[in-house]
């Protein structure tokens, strides 16, 4: 592997000479050696010496208006990162995903937003996963790539759920809910959708809210009250108003039997169950 790094570092003080030197074709010809240099300590898994060749290589094709390389390499430059930093990795896609943009990449733009939102999501920055998923939803919806752009959205309804953001939750799980209507391809979630939209509604402790929201979505989608997402919101409607903890409870462990719950629905839930145990404690307590 020695050998590698040599032959990476040679390359590597090539570029820088040519770059300090004269020619009208110094740039074309340093990336051509900054190239060979990533690839090198690629190959030696230096990921940090790599992550910065691929980074000179970027900028020596900005210099020569190569828009699409020069995000290219900061997207390779951001694979070496990842190996050993996420923040590093960041910041080199968010280069690429400026860059693809600028030039009418979308597409590209779009899947590497998306993936700076997964990398917050590993380092648990929730408000700034929020920001790269709001971002990428637009860039696929201005591809009209309608499923990527409902499941960007669908995780900034998530995260602003968890922040305890409802009212920015529901607005976005709504839009999708409507937005899966009107496509066949999208279509079979919508009742999870509005489901989802209803808990957070419960987490506001507003139940007119959430009976007029139910209401509405019936209006939506004529089906959605004949299904167990809307039996399920109903009932837990119902134990609300009757502040019934065990009612409450029953009704999920019935509904949990047959579709279970995930994490995130668990979370929410529980935290109405909460509330209502408070509630009941303090009426007790009167």
């Amino acid at each position: 592997m020695v050998d590698y790094i040599t032959k990476a570092e040679e390359c590597n003080n090539k570029a820088e000479n040519l770059i300090n030197g004269w020619g009208f074709s110094k740039f074309d010809d340093a990336a051509e050696f900054h190239h060979k240099a990533a690839n090198s300590f690629k190959i030696a898994k230096s990921w940090e010496q790599a992550g910065c060749a691929y980074i000179k290589l970027a900028e020596c094709h900005l210099k020569t208006g190569s828009i699409h390389e020069a995000a290219t390499a900061y997207v390779d430059a951001a694979n070496c990162y990842k190996k050993i930093s996420p923040m590093q990795a960041i910041s080199c896609l968010e280069q690429a995903v400026n860059l693809f943009s600028s030039i009418g990449r979308f597409s590209s733009a779009a899947r590497y937003c998306k993936e700076v939102g997964e990398l917050y999501e590993q380092l648990r920055d929730v408000q700034e996963a929020i920001k790269s998923f709001e971002r990428a939803a637009e860039f696929f919806e201005g591809e009209t790539a309608a499923t990527s752009a409902s499941h960007c959205k669908q995780k900034v309804a998530q995260y602003s759920a968890h922040l305890k953001q409802y009212t920015k939750a529901i607005e976005v799980l709504e839009e999708v809910a409507r937005e899966a209507i009107s496509s066949n391809l999208l279509r079979y979630g919508v009742r999870g959708h509005l489901l989802n939209a209803g808990i957070c509604h419960l987490c506001k402790r507003d139940l007119v809210a959430v009976t007029n929201a139910l209401e509405r979505y019936q209006a939506w989608d004529p089906t959605f009250s004949r299904t167990r997402e809307y039996e399920l919101l109903s009932d837990l409607v119902a134990a609300c108003d009757e502040e019934d903890v065990e009612k409450f409870t029953d009704v999920l462990k019935e509904y949990d039997s047959l579709s279970p719950l995930d994490s995130w629905k668990t979370i929410l839930l529980l935290r109405i169950k909460e509330d209502l145990k408070a509630k009941k404690q303090d009426v007790d307590l009167s």
